[in-house]
């Protein structure tokens, strides 16, 4: 035993993580979210409990043959011909909501539209409302029992769509003083919470389903609503979900009939 230092003595191998199981539970989240990058599934592995980084997430990915992310360059930032860029930025829950149209076809070929809702600043998407055909009623329709339930933002940012600066729905928002903020014709990037989140709705919902009719669209979305709300990691908010799922409610937790 002379010459042997009291750390090897002492020394125990190291537990190996389990990875196999922890590649089959990437796998089974990527099975579950098809669109996600290696980032986001890190993200869930992590909320599930493994101790992982992207990094190693990363390797095991591209071993098993998975879809890498494409690299972007980065865009330059676009201005208006005065080399202005004009846009009011959220600061608070609720402070401004934007709206937006998105178009797609059903697989007869018809089309039909869907009203979508953001909080720019949760980031959180407040409605998706499909119709075969939208008018400024439809949008005042559609925004009305969300502010009732929510309560009302400080300002709407739209474009400017016959739908939006329709008089009724002008006078409406007058009415509940809501202050109406309209991008610079042709500038869609004024608007671009909505237009990442139309995007990601494009990809993930529209471009991977087929749908017969408006009520399996609704439908379909409202489901990827939740996820998109609740769990999937964004990140622009240091991979959380804009409004994170509540595992357990607190009537579950405490209550004069919980402790006997």
């Amino acid at each position: 035993m002379v010459g042997l230092s009291r750390s090897t003595l002492q020394y125990k191998a190291a537990k190996k993580d389990n990875e196999e199981e922890l590649r089959l539970a990437m796998i089974r989240l990527a099975k579950q979210h098809g669109r996600y990058g290696y980032r986001k599934i890190a993200e869930l592995l992590r909320v599930e409990g493994w101790a992982v980084n992207h990094k190693k997430v990363e390797r095991l990915w591209r071993e098993e043959g998975l879809q890498l992310p494409e690299r972007h360059k980065k865009r330059k930032r676009l201005y208006h011909k005065d080399s202005s860029v004009i846009r009011l930025r959220p600061h608070y829950p609720d402070h401004i909501w934007s709206v937006d149209f998105v178009h797609d076809k059903l697989s007869s070929g018809r089309p039909y539209k869907m009203l979508t809702v953001l909080d720019e600043y949760t980031r959180e998407a407040l409605c998706v409302t499909v119709r075969a055909t939208m008018s400024a009623n439809d949008v005042l329709e559609a925004l009305y029992p969300l502010i009732l339930k929510r309560g009302k933002p400080e300002y709407i940012r739209s474009d400017n769509g016959p739908e939006f600066i329709a008089a009724p729905l002008q006078e409406w928002l007058i009415k509940v003083r809501i202050k109406p903020l309209r991008i610079y014709p042709g500038s869609p990037w004024e608007n671009g919470y909505n237009e990442r989140f139309n995007g990601t709705l494009r990809q993930e919902v529209l471009n991977a389903e087929w749908f017969y009719s408006t009520r399996q669209a609704q439908a379909a979305i409202n489901i990827w609503l939740r996820q998109y709300n609740q769990i999937r990691p964004h990140h622009a908010l240091n991979m959380r979900p804009p409004a994170p799922e509540t595992l357990l409610e607190f009537d579950q937790i405490v209550g004069p009939d919980k402790w006997g």
